[in-house]
Formats: structure tokens, sequence, C-alpha cells
């Protein structure tokens, strides 16, 4: 099937058309509610509509007010499924998001048939939570997508899989950033599913003949631009949504993997500096909504995005699939990986490398078998707000903290935030000390005027 049009759901700030509409793709409709986002798509892209909320999307689909796109994508609210959500999913109206994303793709199907195309091509992306949701949350969009009677029960799903349903084929993999030019470890859920003929496993697995590679060791400390840095580790923890006020007391802050050195100062990442970390073009979320910072916002949106890489990866696949090795079906895996019951295949593929029934093996790992490795050289920017320099203060608080959790913290981490909290010491003994000399001398002066009743003047700054 050849994919032209595409309908984008819970777009936040499009990392799908940054990545997608230079290979062709045109994108027909978004569907964001969020005002900082929305602000972003409506200068980024002007002459695209954002229909909104997504609950309304199967109704204006059927009333076609909306096109029906030959793919629909979406990444439904990850929360219900991370820790961060309390892990709540069905039961949280996020979470539920998730089973309407399903109705979406129905609605899409019943205009396409009638008008004699194919089943959309479904692009979903999530948390790795949601293979272990206790709800069953992802048990229930594969089943649904895939046509079955009933719900698939597991308390955890494998990071790969497929399923051939009598509606629809479902496959899925979690895929690491790191691997994909970009230095931040951000695994994610990718899922792909489409009608009977389409099979989505071979564009989302590869076929295995290379080694996977160690992430290199590269100088922590550099120049550019006529700045000294030095980072912490080569790659980034996941950067998160809430980045931008919740920065000092968690993984990342003790590893120091979200924090630069920049000229013996430590600070956060920048807003520019977190949109190359994702893959966007300089700048891309400096929009101007009326109020005097946009920081924070611009820090969740990119949190809360996509990774660009990863996206165009999948893109260049699905408009390509003839460049995909593989022609998979579900008389490719043995008994050990599947499980056939009625009208459907069951294939879990709780392994890297899954051997077929051809001897082939094939990589459903989260390591492409084309990888490309970033550098955060590549990442920093001398464009750093004030703001973001993280004070004497904070930088002992996040020393003592980690020490009142008894949490391990990044040694040379540690040597930088003492180092700073320590100066911030010395400048405070200097400074009391100051304060007693002259309150000393200022007695002194007090007692001698009373005792001469003379008028005495005196320079703080010349006191000895």
């Amino acid at each position: 099937m050849k994919i032209n049009t595409v309908g984008s759901v819970c777009s936040g700030i499009e990392a799908a058309s940054v990545a997608w509409e230079p290979l062709g793709l045109n994108f027909e409709w978004f569907s964001e509610i969020d005002e900082f986002p929305s602000k972003v798509l409506e200068e980024r892209y002007p002459d695209k509509v954002n229909v909104g909320d997504m609950n309304d999307i199967p109704d204006k689909i059927i009333n076609k007010s909306i096109s029906a796109p030959d793919l629909i994508c979406g990444g439904t609210p990850c929360q219900a499924f991370s820790l961060a959500g309390l892990k709540k999913g069905l039961t949280d109206d996020r979470g539920n998001l998730t089973l309407k994303f399903v109705d979406i793709i129905e609605s899409n199907d019943e205009i396409r048939e009638s008008n004699a195309l194919d089943k959309t091509i479904v692009f979903w992306e999530n948390v790795e939570g949601v293979l272990s949701d206790k709800t069953n949350a992802f048990g229930c969009l594969v089943s649904s997508l895939a046509g079955l009677d009933e719900i698939i029960p597991r308390k955890k799903w494998p990071n790969s899989g497929i399923i051939y349903g009598p509606s629809r084929n479902v496959a899925w993999r979690v895929l690491d950033a790191k691997y994909f030019g970009l230095p931040q470890q951000r695994r994610r859920l990718y899922l792909l599913a489409g009608g009977t003929s389409f099979h989505p496993e071979n564009i989302l697995f590869e076929l295995h003949e290379k080694e996977f590679p160690e992430y290199p060791e590269v100088p922590l400390k550099f120049k550019k631009e006529g700045h000294d840095y030095e980072i912490f580790r080569e790659y980034t923890d996941c950067l998160y949504s809430a980045y931008g006020t919740k920065w000092n007391g968690n993984a990342a802050a003790r590893n120091g993997s979200l924090f630069i050195v920049q000229d013996d100062r430590i600070r956060r990442l920048s807003p520019l500096e977190t949109e190359r970390l994702m893959g966007f073009p300089d700048n891309y979320t400096d929009v101007n909504i009326g109020r005097r910072s946009n920081r924070t916002r611009r820090y969740k949106a990119t949190g809360n995005s996509w990774v660009v890489p990863v996206i165009k990866w999948f893109g260049e696949r699905l408009t390509n699939q003839t460049k995909c090795e593989l022609n998979l079906n579900h008389d490719s895996f043995s008994n050990r990986n599947r499980n056939d019951v009625d009208d459907s295949t069951l294939v879990l593929l709780d392994k890297d490398l899954i051997k077929l029934t051809s001897g082939e093996n094939i990589n459903c790992s989260a390591i492409p078998e084309n990888v490309v490795f970033g550098n955060m050289e590549d990442i920093v920017s001398p464009e750093a707000p004030e703001k973001i320099y993280i004070s004497p203060v904070g930088c002992y608080g996040i020393v003592r903290r980690a020490e009142e959790r008894n949490a391990k913290l990044n040694p040379r981490l540690k040597e930088v935030l003492l180092t700073i909290s320590s100066e911030m010491a010395a400048e405070e003994i200097e400074k009391k000390s100051r304060v007693q000399k002259r309150g000393a001398y200022s007695q002194k002066v007090a007692k001698n005027k009373k005792t001469s009743n003379q008028t005495v003047l005196f320079d703080f700054d010349n006191n000895n």
C-alpha cells in the first residue's frame, strides 16, 4: 500500500511532520488541545487544521468534516502508564484515550472501506510501562486493533511481538533513541498495524547481519566556540516533560546526565539544547504566547514529544517498503514463539534475536542494524539563559538530598557540586568576618564617642 496522507492524534509539537514531510507525506490534520504545543503548530504549520479534542475525531471522520487519511499516527498520553502518573492505566482518563484511539481507527476504516480503499495504517508510540500496565491496557489495544473477540490476558507483554488477526496485523518493538544519532537514552514502544494484507513486522524487524556495538567512549571535557564544557556521561537520561521544574532530585540529577558544566559553572540544558537532543531544528519551539517566559513550556513540549530520527527511520521504511529485506508471515516463526488461536496467531518475541524457521535471525531488539551514535558536543550551545545555572545553594542541595536518601551520586558530579558550594561557603565566611569586624569597630567608636563626646567619622573599607 502506498502511503500519501496522514492524520495526527495527540500531535504535540509534531515530530512526525518534521520527520515525514521531507519524505513526501502530507499531513491533512492535527489533533492537539494543550495551549503551548497548539501555538507551535499554528506558527510552524499555518496551513494545517488542528481539529482539537481527539474524542471528537470519530464523528468528524464519519461526518466527513475531516478526511480519512492513509495513515493515522499518535502517542496517547503516557502518564497513565508511567511512574510519574502512578501507573493507573485504564482507570485513568488519560489511559482510556488509548481505547478512543482505536475508535478513531475504526471510524477511519469505515469511510475508507466505503470508498474501496485499504485499511488505515496505524502508527502508535508510548512508554515501555504500558507493557506491564496492571490494567492490561496494551492487551486491550492490540486485541481490539487485531479484531479479536476477547482481550488477550497478560500481566506483562514482551518488548516485541506480532498478532496476525482477523481484522488487522499488529506488530510492536521497543527502540532506544541513543542508537539513532542522538545522545539520549530514550526507550519507547512503537506499534504498527494495518489490514491483513499489510505486514508491519517487515517494517519493524530487520534481518540480523551485524554485531551489536557498544556505545563509544568520548571525551567528557571539550572546548566549543570559545567555551570550556564538561559533561558527566556520553549520553543523557530520558528527557522528561517536567525537566523545567523538577530537575534537582531524581536519577538524572544524581548521575549528572542532564547537567552541563560551562566555564566552571554548572547548569541545566537550555531549551535550544533539548530541541537538539530530540532532533528538532534550532528554536523550533521558540514561539511567543504573550507571557514573559516560555522556557518551562518549551521543556515540557520537547520532553513530551517523539525523537525525530527514530520517527524518520520508520517513515523511510514505510514509504519504501521494497527496501525492507524481510518477507515474514506467521509460518516464519517456530511453535516455541507462536500461539495459534482460532483465526489469529500471537507471536511473542521475548529475546533480542529470534531464529526463523528458515534458519535466519531477525533483530527485534532496541538496537537497529545500522547504528548511528551522537555526541553531546553537537548538542551544547553557549546561548544559555542565566536562570538555568545552578546556584551554590542549589548545588549543595543536590548533594544533601542524595545523602539523605542514601542515593549514589556520580563522583565527578559530586566533586563539582561541592566545589561550587564550598566557594559559596568561603564567600559567606568572608562576608560574616567583614560584618563582625565592622560591628566590633562600631562598638569601639561608640564607646570612644561616649567617652570624649566627640563626633567620629570612619571608613568601613579602611577600618584597621
